[in-house]
């Protein structure tokens, strides 16, 4: 499955869990706003660990992206399953300002770092207001609109 069919995937998930909004008058313009979409993907020297290391692996993983959310850097983050090409293991969506600190930030994961997974980053537009992450709090940098 490419990366664009998995971000429009992504965005009508996020969509038929956001309540909808008011409609716009007809004379306001329409605002966008971004986050850093970072995919997570087995690495080429991805290799099979012994249950033990695994689970260590995991729980070291889970620990950063709960450090990125504490942070505030960090939104949301997920597995995927039931996809089509098993090297898509997961996303997190980054409000930090920039792909390359979002990039920054996820490439300090621990199984990032021992070559288990790899980093996709972009930056994901969507319309402004469109969604919200009520768990992020205030921690958040403000996010970027697009005129």
């Amino acid at each position: 499955m490419h990366r664009a069919h998995i971000a429009a995937l992504l965005a009508v998930a996020i969509a038929a869990a956001t309540p909808p909004l008011p409609a716009l008058a007809d004379d306001a313009p329409f605002e966008m706003e971004s986050v850093q979409l970072v995919l997570l993907l087995r690495a080429p020297t991805w290799k099979k660990l012994p249950a033990e290391e695994a689970a260590a692996a995991q729980k070291q993983h889970i620990a950063h992206l709960a450090a990125m959310g504490e942070a505030g850097k960090m939104v949301v983050a997920g597995p995927f399953s039931d996809q089509a090409d098993p090297a898509y293991r997961g996303v997190c969506i980054y409000r930090v300002g920039s792909v390359a600190e979002a990039r920054a930030l996820a490439e300090q994961d621990p199984i990032v770092k021992s070559g288990q997974l790899r980093v996709e980053a972009m930056t994901w537009w969507y319309g402004k207001g469109y969604m919200t992450f009520p768990k992020a709090g205030e921690k958040a940098p403000e996010r970027k609109v697009a005129p």
